[in-house]
C-alpha cells in the first residue's frame, strides 16, 4: 500500500485538471445533462490516493464510459452539461458533504489509504476545491436555462448521467441494460421506459436499479432536480454496453432518441412544488 500525501490546494498544478468541464455551454435550454463521476483523475501531489493504476482505473474511481455518453448525448441534444473532473473517491459529488460515502474509507471491498485517516479541515478543503465549484456552476446554469425556458414556455429537464459495474465483488450479476432513477417524482419514468422498449427489442430496465435514491443517499438530483421541483430523471447505463468508444456511441444515441421523444409527445414538463429531501 503506497503512501499517499493529504490534499493541500496550494500544491496543484497546471497538469492537474479543472474541478469540472461543461460543454456546449450555449445549448438549447430544454435539457441541462451532468456526469458527477466522468473522471478518474487524482491531484498528482497525492500520488493516487495510494492505489495503483489499475484500481484507479476500475470502477471504485469513476463511472466508466459515462462521460462518452454524456459528451455524446450533448451534442445529440444541443444541450449544456457539466463533466466532474476528479476521482469519486477523492470527494464524491454525488453524495451530500459529511455523508459516509462522501469521502470513503473502502469501496466495493477495497480500502482508500488517503481517505482513512483524513482530517475535518482536508475533507473540507477537497469540498472547497472540486465540489462546491461543480455544483455551483450547475445551479447557476439552471437559473439560467429556466429564465431562457420561460420565453418558450418549456421547463428543463434535469439528466443525471451514471453508469453501473456489472456485478460486485460480493453480489450477484446485474442484469439491467440501463436503470431509471428516482425518488418523489416519477413523471419521466413511463413515458422514459415505454419508449427505450419500443426502440430497444429485449433491453431490460430496472426502475431504482441497481440503485435507488433515498432522501440523503444521493445529491445532485435532489439539490437541482427535487428542490427546484424540475422534472429529472438519474440514468444507468451498465458499463459493459458503454466501454468501447462504439458502445458509448450507439447507447448515447438511444438514450438521446428517448429523450427527444418523450419531451416530444408529451405536455410540457411544469416546474413542480418542490420536494426537500432528507433523512
Amino acid at each position: 500500500m503506497t503512501p499517499s500525501p493529504p490534499f493541500d490546494p496550494v500544491l496543484l498544478c497546471p497538469e492537474d485538471p479543472p474541478p469540472f468541464t461543461c460543454l456546449n455551454p450555449e445549448g438549447q435550454p430544454r435539457f441541462l445533462l451532468t456526469c458527477d463521476h466522468a473522471s478518474n483523475a487524482v491531484p498528482q501531489h497525492m500520488a493516487g490516493l495510494g492505489l495503483c493504476k489499475k484500481v484507479l482505473n476500475s470502477h471504485i474511481a469513476w463511472d466508466i464510459g459515462a462521460a462518452e455518453v454524456t459528451s455524446h448525448m450533448s451534442q445529440n441534444l444541443n444541450a449544456t452539461a457539466f463533466l466532474s473532473g476528479y476521482s469519486r473517491l477523492i470527494i464524491d459529488c454525488n453524495r451530500p458533504l459529511g455523508s459516509p460515502t462522501s469521502i470513503t474509507t473502502v469501496s466495493d471491498g477495497i480500502i482508500i489509504p488517503a481517505n482513512r485517516t483524513i482530517s475535518e479541515q482536508e475533507a473540507t478543503a477537497r469540498a472547497e476545491a472540486f465540489f462546491w465549484p461543480y455544483h455551483r456552476r450547475i445551479s447557476e446554469t439552471l437559473d439560467c436555462l429556466i429564465t431562457r425556458a420561460a420565453d418558450s414556455g418549456e421547463t428543463p429537464t434535469l439528466v443525471a448521467m451514471h453508469s453501473f459495474t456489472p456485478q460486485l465483488v460480493d453480489g450477484a450479476p446485474r442484469p439491467w441494460h440501463i436503470g431509471l432513477l428516482f425518488e418523489h417524482d416519477a413523471r419521466l419514468v413511463a413515458p422514459l421506459r415505454n419508449t427505450l422498449e419500443a426502440l430497444v427489442p429485449n433491453i431490460c430496465i430496472g426502475e431504482n436499479e441497481p440503485y435507488a435514491i433515498k432522501g440523503p443517499s444521493d445529491y445532485s438530483i435532489p439539490e437541482h432536480g427535487q428542490n427546484r421541483g424540475l422534472p429529472h430523471i438519474e440514468i444507468e447505463i451498465r458499463q459493459d454496453l458503454i466501454d468501447t468508444p462504439e458502445g458509448a456511441l450507439l447507447w448515447a444515441g438511444r438514450v438521446a432518441q428517448a429523450l427527444k421523444i418523450v419531451c416530444d409527445e408529451n405536455p410540457p414538463f411544469e416546474i413542480i412544488s418542490p420536494v426537500n429531501s432528507g433523512p
